[in-house]
């Protein structure tokens, strides 16, 4: 009895495989992404590629074991959530009020270590932020914040950067 209940759990196994969850790859030049509208520095941004933008953005870089279902599915599930909450590819669509509320939300997220998940930089050690990295995300945030709030123009002018994109 044990050993059939071995094959069909094996074949259930098998059978998951078959139904691989979408994946979150574009190769376009989205042109609403962060960096088209505010200037970020290298460090940061270097910080935002490597700890946020997987969950963050309409690109994803995957681990191998994506491939293992029902990882890939809990997996996939993250990314689009996260996505849901920020999406740093579509910043430059957020009015004022939900851009410096969505950067709120990073600075809180970076004090309180509750970004990126632990499950995250449980494979993705680069993820795993030192308090002066954390600390450098929340200050360029609170710093875009204030910029965006005294001055919402302040970001380059949308036009011609969506002339330049097309």
């Amino acid at each position: 009895m044990a050993k059939k209940i071995f094959y069909i759990i094996l074949a259930l196994f098998a059978l998951m495989q078959l139904f691989q969850p979408e994946r979150n790859l574009s190769s376009e030049n989205f042109k609403a992404e962060l960096a088209n509208f505010y200037e970020i520095p290298d460090t940061v941004e270097t910080l935002l590629n490597n700890a946020c933008y997987d969950c963050h953005s309409n690109n994803t870089d995957y681990p191998w074991f994506i491939n293992v279902q029902p990882i890939g599915w809990y997996m996939q599930n993250k990314i689009d959530r996260g996505k849901n909450k920020l999406n740093f590819s579509n910043f430059g669509e957020l009015n004022t009020k939900d851009a410096i509320d969505v950067l709120e939300d990073i600075q809180e997220a970076m004090k309180k270590n509750t970004m990126p998940l632990a499950s995250y930089k449980w494979y993705n050690k680069e993820a795993d932020l030192t308090i002066e990295q954390r600390d450098a995300i929340a200050e360029w945030a609170l710093m875009l914040s204030k910029q965006i709030s005294s001055d919402s123009t302040a970001a380059l002018n949308k036009d011609a950067v969506l002339d330049t994109l097309n």
